[in-house]
């Protein structure tokens, strides 16, 4: 982790916004905000970005065919690792507020993941979203601030109430304007168990904060 110094404390956690609980049309910003620092976490190189469908001019959203395996029943996420860059996380709910936002993680527990719970459980079909802070106002670092160092390929582990354990493996890595997030995209629709991880990316501004958001695409490829 890189030390960090804090020198504004007014930046507020980020809220990531979703009105569409189908996840068809969720609509809104992911993750406004985040601390001051003196160095910004890692971000990903534009080989890690989706690639495009041979002869087509659409994203791949998912593993190759043949690499996905079959859905898990619903079964809440206890645990969440990611070996590559040493995460090892408690998993706590996350709800929507009354304007329609999806509440942070606890800002005083940063390595603390999220999970939308009204959505989709992880390993099952569908398009399960978790969420987790890049650092705080404080200057700490959170639970995703080495997401960005991630490349295609790592794996993501959920252990769920099941006693099974969903193995993702990463598809890819894009950062998104805050003002341009394409909801649809992250959150659409899949017959397949796919995995969001979301947290604050892109260039970083005092006043503002950050000005974007990582997501990492994953595909659910085994169950442990």
């Amino acid at each position: 982790m890189a030390s960090r110094r804090t020198t504004d404390s007014s930046s507020s956690p980020f809220i990531p916004s979703a009105r569409s609980l189908a996840w068809t049309l969720v609509v809104g910003t992911v993750l406004l905000a985040g601390a001051v620092h003196d160095e910004q976490p890692p971000q990903p190189s534009a080989g890690q970005a989706l690639s495009p469908l041979p002869g087509a001019s659409v994203h791949r959203t998912a593993a190759p065919a043949g690499s996905a395996v079959s859905p898990l029943p619903p079964a809440e996420p206890l645990w969440l690792r990611i070996p590559a860059i040493n995460v090892n996380a408690p998993v706590t709910k996350l709800h929507l507020d009354s304007s329609g936002a999806l509440e942070p993680p606890p800002a005083d527990d940063p390595n603390r993941a999220g999970w939308y719970s009204e959505g989709t459980a992880p390993g099952s079909a569908g398009t399960a979203v978790t969420a987790g802070h890049v650092d705080l106002p404080t200057g700490n670092t959170g639970v995703f601030y080495e997401l960005g160092a991630l490349t295609k390929g790592n794996t993501i582990e959920i252990d769920r109430a099941d006693r099974r354990t969903a193995v993702f493996t990463v598809d890819a890595l894009e950062v998104y304007d805050k003002e341009r997030f394409p909801s649809k995209k992250v959150y659409g629709i899949s017959e397949r168990a796919e995995l969001r991880v979301i947290t604050c990316g892109g260039g970083y501004a005092k006043r503002t904060g950050y000005q974007g958001n990582l997501v990492v695409y994953a595909t659910l490829t085994a169950v442990r």
